[in-house]
């Protein structure tokens, strides 16, 4: 077994995914690639895809709730980063559980994380 996160992808599919344009590849080498991203104002910028009413990550490849990956993963944004999915640090993640509630998957349990194989990704 793998990484949960390999087999799901909802949260590139149910939230916005939006951050400071310096972390853009306009203003960093090796940042988010601008292409694919969306300016929201003066300061921030979004990724294609997560600003409308049926969100879905440009980056995020595959079938949600299968197998899915990002695309550009070493140059996500730190909003991507930040996010933890539910258990991983032995704590609940309630924007997780929603996120896979709404593409009909399951909430984690901490249990998923103890499964031979899945080991947290380093950042």
């Amino acid at each position: 077994m793998v990484n949960p996160c390999l087999d799901c992808g909802a949260c590139c599919a149910f939230f916005r995914a939006s951050f400071y344009w310096t972390e853009s590849d306009l203003a960093i080498e090796g940042g988010v690639p601008a292409e694919l991203t969306e300016k929201l104002n003066d300061f921030r910028i979004a990724m294609r895809g997560t600003t409308g009413p049926s969100p879905r990550c440009i980056a995020l490849m595959g079938i949600i709730g299968k197998r899915v990956h990002c695309s550009i993963y070493a140059k996500r944004a730190s909003v991507c980063r930040d996010f933890q999915p539910a258990w991983l640090n032995g704590e609940p993640n309630e924007r997780c559980d929603r996120a896979r509630a709404q593409w009909g998957l399951p909430a984690l349990t901490p249990e998923i994380w103890n499964l031979p194989g899945n080991f947290p990704k380093a950042a």
